[in-house]
């Protein structure tokens, strides 16, 4: 574990200040999941809470661990590239989904008309 002393004040509010940020974004992303009434509302905004949630803290990391010196950023590159990807994606193919059940209901569980 790396000593708080190892890096100076300024550093050390930035982090703090991001990780606050993307945990508050991430608890309002997920706040949405729960009081939002309709699918396509509550697909949005935890889309939207988690991709911000995750540049932030990983930002953090970022900025915390290049002041330290320790090691290379990598990790967070490949974190914030995949979740950038993924997470768009992911919602585009649940709401067409979603629309496709939509424009075509069927009567019963078996699918039979």
């Amino acid at each position: 574990m790396i000593a708080s002393s190892d890096v100076s004040l300024p550093v050390a509010l930035l982090t703090a200040t991001l990780l606050v940020l993307g945990a508050v974004t991430t608890l309002v992303g997920a706040l949405g999941l729960v009081r939002l009434q309709s699918f396509y509302q509550r697909a949005h905004a935890p889309t939207l809470g988690t991709t911000l949630g995750v540049v932030c803290v990983a930002l953090a990391s970022m900025i915390y661990f290049s002041a330290a010196g320790t090691r290379p950023i990598l990790h967070e590159v490949l974190i914030l590239i995949l979740v950038t990807a993924t997470t768009p994606i992911t919602l585009i193919i649940l709401v067409r989904a979603t629309r496709l059940r939509d424009e075509n209901p069927r009567e019963g569980p078996s699918g039979h008309q």
